[in-house]
């Protein structure tokens, strides 16, 4: 990829090349201990980080560790605590051979399902990305008190070409993760560097113009690390996701079922609420649920969540919906978060 961008322009390419350098060798802090869990379902766990009031519980997409809604500075779910809510995290844990048969809805049913419903009411559910999908056919299964999705896919016609650039990529990785039994996440990296290579480029020419000691240098490297990072996605789950959902488009056709139920943003009984970005690549704005609600913000995939203008555009907004919502009950229904 940086020959073919970078073909015509050795001096980028050795700026890159040296960006790259840069970002291996700079330094990392020792990465914070994990928040307690309150709830375990399998090899998941809620990780609880306090708070007061109605219970929030965000969901993280499969792909990507769930520290980009707690990265650093720009904590999405410690500032949600700090409004006036009790919060906690999905942790999807580390999946083993044993996991391999796991596709999307066993995700949410053995998983993302029992530990929502170990909670003593029911929560507002905010999923970020392939989690927001999940919140919202979570949600189309059991009692909650709203949702709210973040750059989450649907309707998966809406990828268009890009769709089949996708499918090409999952055809060339498939018979390693059958081996396997695992699509090992730097396959999935490489998806995403494809949809915008001369993006993916010029950052690691810009980073390595940057004092390796500034705040804007540490920002790069704890956001760069977090989308490198990522547990493998059992081979059921990817299969999932390259063939019934984005070849298919199983959800926004209406197909999928969770316990039994077709799941869809018309069967939602909730409260809902999805935010959009007009400049996503990676899920476009055609990809929405078309929820009923729509908020439609000039941010990036990632900057909706760690943005400068994150807070003012998203955190804010999202806090005050969430406040708006109806009371909730007192009936206990489990284990009581404290």
């Amino acid at each position: 990829m940086l020959r073919s961008e970078t073909a015509a322009y050795p001096d980028r390419m050795a700026a890159a090349l040296a960006g790259l350098a840069a970002y291996q060798h700079a330094p990392r802090p020792v990465p914070p201990a994990p928040m307690p869990a309150i709830a375990t379902a399998g090899r998941a766990s809620l990780r609880y980080y306090g708070g007061r009031g109605r219970m929030v519980v965000f969901v993280p997409s499969l792909i990507n560790p769930p520290a980009i809604l707690d990265l650093g500075e720009t904590s999405l779910v410690r500032w949600i605590a700090a409004q006036g809510f009790r919060v906690a995290l999905v942790d999807w844990g580390t999946p083993d051979a044993a996991d391999s048969a796991m596709d999307m809805t066993g995700h949410i049913e053995s998983l993302l399902l029992p530990l929502v419903e170990r909670l003593d009411e029911p929560p507002v559910l905010v999923g970020y990305c392939l989690g927001g999908t999940m919140a919202l056919a979570a949600a189309c299964a059991t009692p909650v008190a709203g949702l709210a999705t973040i750059a989450a896919p649907w309707q998966f016609a809406g990828y268009g070409a890009a769709a089949g650039a996708m499918g090409e990529l999952w055809q060339a990785a498939r018979p390693t993760a059958q081996a396997l039994g695992m699509l090992p996440m730097e396959v999935l990296q490489a998806g995403f560097w494809r949809l915008d290579p001369g993006r993916t480029v010029s950052k690691y020419e810009a980073f390595g113009r940057l004092d390796p000691e500034s705040e804007a240098a540490r920002a790069f490297v704890r956001l760069e690390d977090w989308a490198n990072a990522g547990e493998p996605l059992p081979l059921a789950a990817a299969r999932d996701l390259f063939e019934r959902f984005i070849a298919a488009d199983l959800p926004g056709t209406g197909g999928w079922t969770i316990r039994g139920r077709a799941v869809a943003p018309e069967r939602l009984a909730c409260p809902a609420v999805e935010f959009v970005s007009a400049t996503d690549r990676i899920v476009p704005a055609a990809t929405a649920a078309g929820l009923a609600d729509r908020r439609d913000l000039a941010l990036g995939h990632v900057g909706m969540i760690v943005g400068g203008r994150a807070r003012a555009m998203l955190w804010e907004p999202l806090a005050h919906w969430i406040a708006g919502l109806p009371p909730g009950t007192d009936a206990a229904r489990g284990v009581t978060p404290s």
